[in-house]
């Protein structure tokens, strides 16, 4: 059976746009990590994704919350 971000990954293309944003901005953060220094580019790079990721992190929170409660409204009625 799947988890509740499972079928929202299946059947719902923003949340699948997020969470393939989300991880191209975590593979590049991650490239910018393994940098011994970073240029003042960087570093200012490196600000923007993180408040990207997390930008996206909440917007997918927001549909998981909305999904969840949609499921949760069905089995009640």
């Amino acid at each position: 059976m799947l988890n509740s971000r499972d079928q929202l990954f299946e059947n719902h293309e923003e949340f699948r746009k997020l969470v393939h944003e989300h991880t191209q901005y975590s593979q590049r953060l991650e490239s910018l990590t393994q940098k011994r220094f970073l240029s003042d580019d960087e570093k200012v790079e490196e600000v923007r994704l993180k408040k990207l990721k997390l930008r996206l992190k909440d917007q997918m929170e927001t549909i998981e919350r909305q999904h969840r409660q949609h499921i949760e409204a069905g089995q009640v009625a």
